[in-house]
């Protein structure tokens, strides 16, 4: 189905709603430094929570999930699901101090906590990952599924699809800060439910002869129960690759493994994500923001795993649709197969008709702007806050502030766009950039934990700790890498390898920290009271909710 003029006029209509919005709510906003990165402080807790979402679905949940769908099952909901129960543990636990504390980001909380220079370090060290990673990678999957969308998937529109996105997300949010990407992710996350969940019932709706969408969930159940399995086995699932599913997804570790580092680290210590918690109007308004969200994680696998499912069983499964003319072979792999990460532009393509195609390719647009708009504001406040103010800029004004902001976020887009086009040449290489960010984030959470919750932990401790986390990450690396033939080189899932280099480097910071202070407390050490973990009902309530079901959902797919 082509992408015709219904459907340019649908999501013609979606970008000028977007940036009429942003625009609109931004008046006013670049008069201060609070207000342009904080949002005056105003947000309320609906806008909170859909921001939260907005800010992390992106075209690597939309495409890459998608993909793991088909490849792995509904496993990989994992992160999904475990995220809503970090939410509640960040809201109950860490936005209380951040809050109290004042926070513009998260790297002003470890000059509060420990020091300046740890403080520097993180700082250059997030800009480099939002700028080199996150940005570059969500422009460059987002555009190769709008071009395999709107184009023939030859590349013909990529370039086009990457200078789009970033204009597009550039003409609101460089100029209203995060009160202009706050607001409008509200109605961004709206159009990725609905366009989610149109791309799956659709789609469900062609898996069976009687068009029916609780029949068509039936049969693919029906035809592969294996991918249903939450808690994987060694050989449970080999994927289209020849790959052991569990070496990705290792059993109970998602559970109570290594799991945790990558959701806490994410959820809590992110300054995109966190940024828009530190804006509410109150702590309170935060947390029922932060249940909302928790809400919502429970949806998305609906709309960006069960997709990458059903694209699997009308494709490899012989009960499935067999009669399509699959004549675009750069869906396919080797063996005649959809490639994982077309899953979900292959069932937009296919399968969602005119019209509902132009609000599905919005709802797609809309992960991949609110994602880029919210990085690029937490780059600005980053470089602003913590690198600019404090070393070049000690008297600067206001509006000064705001300018830097804007100057830093255009030029990090810049960077991105620029470089975003290489990740083609890449090939895999990506992917271990990708995963070599999990080789400092453990080391970093151990910082924010002990930081947190324990005050005898030292600031030599924290440096000591950040440093030294990164050679033990490595040290598990080499077995399964093969880098090194010796036994003493264990051979671990990347989970357990993340979880044993947290525990090591916690381990570390602990006797340090006891040397170092002969068990006195830290003088910058956090006092802890139970009034200030105190919930309102409104939280406590939706906790016990998303507890439950998560609950239910794990025993009933497990």
């Amino acid at each position: 189905m082509e992408f015709g003029l219904l459907d340019q006029i649908i999501f013609g209509a979606y970008a000028l709603l977007i940036v009429g919005i942003g625009l609109y709510v931004s008046r006013g906003k670049g008069d201060s430094s609070e207000g342009y990165f904080l949002a005056d402080k105003s947000l309320p807790w609906w806008a909170i929570g859909a921001s939260l979402i907005a800010a992390n679905i992106s075209a690597e949940q939309f495409i890459g999930m998608s993909g793991s769908g088909f490849a792995i099952g509904l496993a990989i909901a994992s992160y999904e699901w475990m995220a809503a129960i970090t939410l509640l543990l960040v809201g109950k636990f860490f936005l209380p101090i951040f809050i109290d504390k004042g926070l513009y980001t998260i790297p002003e909380f470890i000059e509060v906590r420990y020091g300046s220079n740890l403080k520097t370090i993180l700082a250059v060290f997030w800009i480099c990952l939002f700028v080199f990673v996150n940005l570059t990678s969500v422009l460059y999957l987002g555009a190769t599924a709008l071009d395999t969308i709107m184009g023939t998937g030859d590349g013909s529109l990529f370039i086009y699809a990457i200078l789009g996105l970033a204009f597009f997300a550039a003409a609101y949010s460089l100029y209203g800060g995060l009160s202009a990407v706050a607001w409008t992710d509200v109605v961004q996350v709206v159009l990725l439910i609905i366009g989610g969940l149109i791309t799956t019932f659709i789609a469900l709706s062609h898996v069976t002869e009687d068009g029916g969408v609780i029949s068509g969930m039936v049969s693919v159940y029906e035809q592969v129960p294996e991918k249903f399995s939450m808690i994987l086995e060694k050989g449970e699932i080999i994927t289209p690759n020849g790959k052991d599913a569990w070496w990705d997804l290792p059993g109970l570790a998602v559970l109570i493994g290594g799991l945790w580092v990558a959701n806490l680290y994410y959820w809590g210590f992110n300054q995109y994500i966190i940024q828009r918690t530190l804006a509410a109007k109150s702590l309170r308004e935060s947390q029922k923001g932060i249940i909302l969200a928790g809400f919502l994680k429970l949806i998305v696998p609906l709309i960006v795993v069960i997709p990458g499912i059903i694209a699997y069983v009308m494709n490899t499964s012989p009960e499935g649709v067999i009669s399509l003319d699959f004549t675009d072979e750069s869906f396919f792999s080797g063996t005649g197969n959809i490639i994982n990460d077309n899953a979900a532009p292959w069932l937009i393509q296919e399968f969602v008709p005119a019209g509902l195609k132009g609000l599905v390719l919005a709802a797609l647009a809309a992960a991949i702007v609110s994602s880029v708009a919210s990085m690029l504001n937490s780059t600005a406040t980053i470089f602003t806050m913590d690198i600019y103010k404090p070393y070049f800029g000690k008297n600067s004004t206001e509006k000064n502030l705001v300018k830097v902001g804007r100057l830093s976020a255009t030029a990090a887009l810049i960077v991105a766009v620029i470089l975003a086009p290489q990740l083609k040449n890449l090939g895999q290489v990506f992917q271990y950039i990708q995963e070599y960010t999990g080789v400092v984030s453990p080391g970093i959470l151990a910082v924010f934990m002990l930081g947190l919750f324990w005050k005898k932990t030292t600031n030599r401790a924290a440096i000591f700790g950040v440093l030294a986390s990164i050679p033990i990450a490595l040290f598990f690396k080499i077995g399964p890498n093969g880098w090194i033939d010796s036994p003493i080189f264990v051979t671990l899932p990347f989970m357990h390898q993340m979880m044993l280099t947290w525990i090591l480097t916690m381990v570390l910071m602990i006797v340090i920290s006891l040397v170092e202070s002969k068990g006195k407390d830290h003088e910058k050490g956090i006092e802890l009271s139970r009034s200030l973990f105190k919930t309102g009902p409104a939280f406590n309530i939706g906790s016990f909710a998303i507890l439950l079901i998560v609950v239910m959902l794990y025993a009933l797919f497990w």
